[in-house]
C-alpha cells in the first residue's frame, strides 16, 4: 500500500518531537521559571552605540586595579595553601570581624558571631526564603521592589503582597493596614522585605521618623523584618539614618554585600541574623554549596585590612554624585509635561512616571531603536502594575552619554505622547504579568 508523500508530512512523529523533554518532570515551583520576552532587547541594548540607562553596574574601573592585582599575588603566595582549600560555610572568621567594622558605621553593633558569609547578598536573600518560606506563605514587598527578590520569593511559591511607597519611603498607614487585612483573612505574613536606603528601583529613602513608625508596626504585629542594605554608604548629601537592624536587632535580618561598594565580582555579601537564625542559614548555606570561596574571601579581607576603603568610598561618592547630578538636570531640562521623577540622595537609581497613555514596555523597542536603553518598571512589582514608570540608572554611564542618553529617551516619549494624542493610546494592549530584567541588571 503506496502512501502519499503529501499526506505523510503533515503526521506526527511517532516518537514525538520537543524542545524540552523534561518539561513534565520539573518541579511545581520551576513552572513560573520564564525568560522574560524583553530578553532578547537587552542583547541588543548591550550594543556600544547604544546608551543603556538600565544596569545597575558600578563603575569598578574608580578602582585601585593595581593594588587590588597585588592583594590576589600576596594572597596566592603567602596563604596560598589555605585560600585554596574548602572553608567554613558560616564565613572567614577574620571577614566576618572586619564586616562589623563596615557595619558600625551606619549604628549596628553586632557580635561576628551572628554574621554569614554569603555568595552576595543575593544569595543571603535566598537563603532567608528558604529557611521562612513554605509556599503560600505571604511576603510583604514595597511597591515596587527590587526585581529578583520577587524572583525569588515567587521561586520559592511565597504569595507577594506589595505596600505602597511614597517619595519617604514605604508608607506606615499601608502597612498596618495590609498587616490587619491579612490577618482578618486568616493569612500569615512571615516578613516584610525592605530596601530603605535609596531604594531599588524607586531611589527613595525611609524617612527617619517612619522607620521607628515601622518598626513599632512590625513588632507589634510579631513580623520579622528583612532589611536589604546594598547601597546605605553611597551616600550623596544629607546625613545618614540609622538603619533598622541598629534598633531592632532581634527582629531585623539584615543584609549586607561588597557588590556596590567594592566589586560585585568578588560575589561576597552577608547576612546579620539573631543566633537562632543564623544557625538555621549557615545550613542551608552547606547543603546548597558546602562552602564560599576562600580565595575570594580572603582578598576582600586584605583589601579592607590594606587600603583606606573609606577614602574609596567617598571617591565612589564624588563620581556618583556628579553623575546622579548630570541625570537630574537633564531631566529637568528636557523631560515634557506630564512627567514626574524621583531625586535621590544616594544609591544609582531614578524613577520616571510617563505621561498618562505612555507605556514603558511597549515604548522599550522604539527606545532601542533610537539607542536609548531603561528597564520597564513591570518588572519591579508582583502584580500588573508598572506600566508607566521606568528605572533609569547613573551609576554607569558617563555624565556625557547620561545627557546623550537622556536626549535620546526624551525624543521617543514625545514621539509616543504625539501617538497618544493623535491615536489616543500610544502602546500596545498589555496582557499583565511581570517582566523581569535580565540577571545582568541588579
Amino acid at each position: 500500500m503506496s502512501v502519499d508523500p503529501r499526506e505523510s508530512q503533515h503526521q506526527p512523529s511517532q516518537r514525538g518531537s520537543r524542545i524540552d523533554r523534561y518539561v513534565g518532570s520539573y518541579a511545581e515551583r520551576a513552572q513560573g521559571m520564564v525568560a522574560s520576552e524583553v530578553r532578547a532587547l537587552f542583547a541588543v541594548a548591550s550594543r556600544p552605540e547604544v546608551v543603556s540607562l538600565a544596569g545597575g553596574m558600578p563603575n569598578v574601573s574608580a578602582l585601585p586595579l593595581d593594588h587590588i592585582g597585588d592583594i590576589v599575588q600576596r594572597v596566592v603566595a603567602e596563604q596560598g595553601t589555605t585560600a585554596l582549600q574548602y572553608g567554613s560555610a558560616q564565613g572567614d572568621p577574620v571577614l566576618r570581624e572586619q564586616i562589623c567594622d563596615v557595619m558600625s558605621l551606619e549604628g549596628i553593633e553586632a557580635s561576628s558571631d551572628d554574621i554569614i558569609v554569603t555568595v552576595g547578598s543575593q544569595q543571603a536573600l535566598d537563603l532567608v526564603t528558604r529557611v521562612f518560606i513554605d509556599p503560600g506563605d505571604v511576603v510583604l514587598a514595597e511597591a515596587p521592589t527590587y526585581v529578583t527578590a520577587i524572583n525569588t520569593f515567587s521561586a520559592f511559591q511565597a504569595d507577594i503582597h506589595h505596600v505602597a511607597m511614597d517619595d519617604d519611603g514605604v508608607v506606615p498607614e499601608a502597612l498596618e493596614e495590609a498587616l490587619s487585612n491579612l490577618a482578618a483573612a486568616g493569612r500569615r505574613v512571615k516578613f516584610f522585605y525592605t530596601v530603605p536606603n535609596f531604594q531599588n528601583p524607586a531611589g527613595v529613602t525611609l524617612s527617619a521618623a517612619r522607620r521607628r513608625q515601622v518598626l513599632d508596626i512590625c513588632q507589634r504585629h510579631g513580623l520579622l523584618v528583612l532589611e536589604d542594605n546594598p547601597y546605605g554608604l553611597l551616600r550623596y548629601e544629607g546625613e545618614p539614618d540609622r538603619v533598622l537592624r541598629a534598633d531592632a536587632p532581634d527582629n531585623v535580618i539584615y543584609l549586607g554585600s561588597f557588590s556596590k561598594t567594592l566589586s560585585p565580582g568578588f560575589r561576597i555579601g552577608w547576612a546579620l541574623a539573631p543566633p537562632a537564625v543564623r544557625a538555621k542559614l549557615v545550613l542551608a548555606a552547606e547543603s546548597a554549596m558546602l562552602s564560599h570561596s576562600t580565595f575570594n574571601q580572603m582578598v576582600v579581607g586584605r583589601y579592607l585590612s590594606s587600603h583606606p576603603w573609606r577614602e574609596q568610598i567617598k571617591d565612589f561618592n564624588e563620581m556618583y554624585r556628579e553623575r546622579r547630578d548630570t541625570m537630574l538636570a537633564a531631566l529637568e531640562a528636557l523631560m515634557p509635561a506630564g512627567s514626574r521623577w524621583t531625586r535621590p540622595q544616594g544609591g544609582f537609581f531614578v524613577w520616571v512616571t510617563l505621561p498618562d497613555g505612555l507605556d514603558s514596555k511597549a515604548m522599550l523597542p522604539r527606545a532601542v531603536t533610537e539607542r536609548v536603553a531603561y528597564v520597564p518598571g513591570t518588572g519591579f512589582f508582583a502584580s500588573d502594575e508598572g506600566h508607566r514608570n521606568m528605572r533609569l540608572s547613573f551609576c554607569y554611564p558617563t555624565p556625557e552619554q547620561i545627557r546623550e542618553g537622556i536626549r535620546r529617551l526624551v525624543g521617543v516619549i514625545e514621539s509616543e505622547t504625539s501617538l497618544r494624542d493623535t491615536f489616543g493610546s500610544a502602546s500596545a494592549p498589555h496582557t499583565g504579568g511581570t517582566d523581569a530584567p535580565t540577571p545582568d541588571l541588579p
